[in-house]
């Protein structure tokens, strides 16, 4: 059966880790993994997290299967977390939401009920976006198109061309955002933007699919739900993955949702009855235990207060390593204008080193950075910022 299987190429990022876990010397440094890490290169549990599984393991009874909706009362305070919980969507009848094993789950589950609602429907996918963006949507069918998004000179996000490649998009098709702390480069659309982009929705036709990792990370957890809380004010249709796996630090949880927005009611009631049997047919019942955790701390006073002050303190040490890099490698022999680090929001952001510079980094500094240039600043701490500038400046001269 087997024989005529091909071998797979290892994903890069994958590949990366691989190395750098082989990699024996002391001062090695990890730019390349997605993950939050603190000033001790470690990816914590959140004390919000540990108080509200010490909580659940006195009030949780069964380890039974959960509904294929997930858990209800998380499904609402995720809700009310992307929305607010006062938003005139949550009252409409036209939303739905249910969990999903991660992120990546949540997309799937999307992509899976709009192929069944519209097969003939393009996916407008920005440039560039997190890489397994295209694998994952596009082997649920989707053709992929492409718009463009950043501009690697300017560091900043081409409005112009995506804004002119959008109006372009025909109704019914959808176009991939990302609701916050874009994944790979870190340059957000301003309010502006997404106005202009929800007025295109209008006036095309297009659906946006947002896909929000982040909140919280970014600007603060109102300030980077306002691209989607503005569409779900305005447009007739909108679909939302989110994930708790980096505000919560919940990674190896896979918890997450897929909340759609219908034109009607009765639409968004069916809307929902697809999305289950989508995920029926590909995993049945979704995890239950980082659900339960989450919905625990957001329906707790003091363990809300907690996370939030946790989430805080992630966000703010992320800016801080955007400036101590920004400012240790600015005055740099090739001349190379590093400022925009500052301004970018979340974990990433691209260096724009070659493919020559970042194997000297890897083989002579063993810093490890992707292809793209793109590096994660949580990996970043106060005990090798020194060395890792100086390596950078070293590739630089």
């Amino acid at each position: 059966m087997f024989e005529s299987l091909n071998p797979v190429a290892m994903d890069p990022i994958l590949g990366l880790m691989a190395a750098f876990r082989a990699d024996a010397r002391t001062n090695k440094i990890d730019l390349g993994v997605g993950v939050y890490m603190n000033d001790r290169g470690h990816t914590p549990v959140m004390t919000s997290v540990k108080e509200a599984e010490t909580q659940l393991m006195q009030l949780e009874t069964t380890k039974a299967y959960q509904g294929i909706a997930g858990d209800p009362d998380y499904n609402q305070r995720i809700l009310e977390l992307l929305f607010g919980a006062d938003h005139s969507i949550l009252n409409a009848g036209r939303i739905k939401s249910i969990q999903a094993p991660g992120g990546s789950g949540a997309l799937r589950v999307g992509a899976e009920v709009i192929q069944r609602a519209r097969p003939d429907a393009k996916l407008w996918v920005g440039v560039p976006t997190w890489p397994n963006h295209i694998p994952l949507l596009g082997s649920a069918g989707f053709e992929i198109k492409e718009y463009p998004y950043y501009n690697r000179d300017s560091h900043q996000v081409e409005t112009d061309a995506m804004m002119e490649t959008l109006r372009q998009v025909p109704a019914g098709d959808m176009v991939l955002l990302h609701g916050c702390c874009h994944n790979p480069t870190g340059a957000d659309l301003t309010h502006e933007q997404w106005d202009l982009i929800a007025d295109l929705a209008l006036e095309r036709g297009f659906v946006p699919f947002i896909d929000t990792a982040y909140q919280g990370l970014g600007d603060g957890l109102e300030e980077d739900a306002y691209g989607l809380r503005m569409m779900a004010e305005r447009l007739p249709e909108l679909v939302i993955a989110s994930s708790c796996s980096k505000n919560f630090g919940l990674y190896r949880e896979r918890t997450g949702s897929i909340t759609f927005i219908a034109e009607t009611p009765e639409q968004a009631d069916i809307v929902a009855a697809q999305a289950m049997s989508v995920a029926r047919q590909i995993y049945s019942m979704p995890p239950a235990h980082g659900a339960l955790l989450v919905s625990l701390i957001l329906g707790d006073q003091q363990l809300r207060a907690n996370w939030e002050a946790e989430l805080t303190e992630v966000r703010e040490r992320i800016q801080s390593m955007r400036s101590l890099l920004a400012d240790s490698i600015q005055n740099n022999a090739a001349g190379i204008d590093f400022s925009h680090i500052k301004q970018q929001r979340g974990m990433f952001s691209f260096l724009g080193l070659n493919t020559a510079q970042l194997d000297q980094l890897r083989e002579e500094y063993g810093v490890y950075i992707v292809s793209s240039s793109r590096v994660n600043l949580a990996g970043i701490n106060s005990s090798n910022i020194d060395y890792l500038g100086s390596s950078i400046l070293s590739v630089l001269k």
